[in-house]
């Protein structure tokens, strides 16, 4: 049972294995992010709800980002990357009074264009959460970034008309 455990947290860490590729984990784990979001819009959450969604997430990613850590015995594993597709669900706030359509798609790669953006440039504060050791800094890096991407994706979508 211990080991089943150990599985699962190594498993959902992550990012049922997308943190495992041998170059840019990070990035390839931020795939599952748009993924993650278009399963809650569809199941047509209210905001309130959406948001305490993502607020779980948040908290289940802290538990598994530490628990992760502590596994692998490292203090911030690149293969880690659950931080990285919870923080969508900021990333992709300002679209989600939109009805899906094909534009769903170009969206999401804008908003992955920032995410990645801010996730590797890491400016102010968001460097500041990355320096916290543990699940909390961990997640709430990535978290902080998303709200700058998630900024940047609402002028990038307002300038191209999309609002």
């Amino acid at each position: 049972m211990r080991n089943l455990k150990k599985v699962t947290i190594l498993l959902l860490a992550r990012g049922l294995g997308t943190g495992l590729a041998p170059k840019a984990p990070g990035t390839c784990g931020s795939l599952l992010g748009p993924v993650l979001v278009l399963g809650l819009i569809w199941l047509q959450l209210s905001l309130s709800v959406y948001l305490i969604v993502s607020v779980l997430i948040y908290l289940l990613g802290v538990y598994l980002c530490e628990q992760g850590a502590r596994l692998l015995k490292k203090e911030d594993p690149g293969e880690i990357v659950i931080d990285e597709i919870g923080a969508f669900t900021v990333v992709m706030l300002p679209v989600l009074n939109r009805p899906l359509s094909a534009d769903f798609f170009w969206v999401s790669v804008i908003a992955f264009l920032w995410f990645r953006l801010f996730d590797i440039w890491k400016p102010w504060p968001v460097r500041y959460f990355d320096r916290i050791h543990g699940g909390w800094g961990i997640m709430s890096d990535d978290y902080v970034a998303a709200i700058y991407a998630a900024i940047c994706l609402y002028v990038t979508l307002i300038l191209l008309g999309w609002f």
